[in-house]
C-alpha cells in the first residue's frame, strides 16, 4: 500500500500516501505493505508486515508503497513479474532499481508535479519528504488509468 519506512533502533517511520490520490487511481485488490493499524486503507485485501507480503501470493490489481530504502527492489520485481500494479516510489531514475524494474519492465510512468505531503500512521498530514515521486505502471490498463487519473504531472509512455 503506502508504507515507506526507514529504521531506527527505537522508531518505524511510515509514509502513507494520501487516499485522495489512490482513488484517481481507481480500485485495488490487493495492498501488500500496509500499516498494522493503518488510519484508512487503499485496497479491498491488505497484507501487514505480520502477514510479509513479500512472502504472499500477489492476485488481482495491487497498489504498492513499497518500505523504501535496502530491499526496495524486491517489491518492485514482485509487481513486475505480478504485471498487474500501480508502485509510488521516489523518482531516483538513475539507480539500478530503475534500470533493472522500471525502464525496460513498466508500461507507463507518471513523474507528479510537486511534492506528495504524506499521512502519518495517526491520520495526519506530515511534511513533504526529501525527494519528488514517481507512480509507474505495470499492464497497460494500469498505464491507461494512470494517465487519466488527472494527477498533476508529467505522463510518459514506456512501451
Amino acid at each position: 500500500m503506502d508504507v515507506r519506512f526507514e529504521r531506527t533502533e527505537h522508531t518505524t517511520v511510515e509514509w502513507l500516501t494520501p487516499p485522495e490520490l489512490v482513488k484517481q487511481l481507481g480500485a485495488f485488490d490487493l495492498d501488500p505493505c500496509t500499516p498494522v493499524h493503518p488510519p484508512f486503507v487503499h485496497a479491498t485485501h491488505n497484507f501487514t508486515i505480520h502477514d510479509n507480503g513479500l512472502a504472499q501470493p500477489w492476485f488481482g490489481r495491487v497498489y504498492l508503497n513499497p518500505p523504501y530504502g535496502k530491499g526496495m527492489e524486491k517489491w518492485l520485481e514482485k509487481l513486475k513479474i505480478h504485471g498487474n500494479g500501480i508502485a509510488l516510489i521516489f523518482a531516483r531514475t538513475e539507480t539500478k532499481c530503475f534500470f533493472d524494474h522500471i525502464w525496460h519492465d513498466a508500461h507507463a510512468v507518471l513523474f507528479v508535479k510537486g511534492r506528495i505531503k504524506f499521512y502519518t500512521t495517526k491520520g495526519e498530514q506530515k511534511g513533504t519528504p526529501g525527494a519528488p515521486s514517481i507512480f509507474i505502471a505495470y499492464g497497460e490498463e494500469n498505464a491507461e488509468l494512470l494517465k487519466n487519473s488527472g494527477i498533476a504531472g508529467k505522463f510518459l509512455y514506456l512501451k
